[in-house]
């Protein structure tokens, strides 16, 4: 496996963790954590964006955090879950799908056309 992709997968599992502390952070030293949390995701994001396009990068960010933050609310928070829920859940994982799948298709051509 890549590094690039190491660190996307650090920054998704950052995310769900400073994510967590706003809803749990009650005490200033909890929040001091929570923002630690945070500059560490930041530090891994731009790493991942070096070696893979920001677009696909951020997408999996932006899409591993929302569905975890929806799942989290669900199973951790008592939150209510729908089928339109699992509906636009599905259509964010096939939406990152897609972009990963354009990316690694425009990489192979310019690889194409630089040979």
């Amino acid at each position: 496996m890549n590094k690039a992709w190491i660190y996307v997968m650090l920054t998704c599992l950052f995310e769900l963790f400073w994510v967590y502390g706003f809803n749990t952070a009650d005490t200033w030293w909890q929040w001091v954590i929570v923002i630690g949390i945070i500059f560490i995701d930041f530090h891994f994001l731009p790493e991942a964006c070096k070696s893979l396009p920001t677009g696909t990068v951020y997408a999996i960010f932006a899409g591993v955090g929302t569905i975890g933050t929806v799942l989290m609310d669900v199973f951790l928070f008592g939150g209510s879950f729908s089928i339109g829920k699992a509906l636009f859940i599905a259509i964010i994982v096939l939406g990152v799908i897609g972009l990963n799948l354009a990316d690694n298709k425009e990489e192979k051509q310019t690889m194409k056309e630089a040979a």
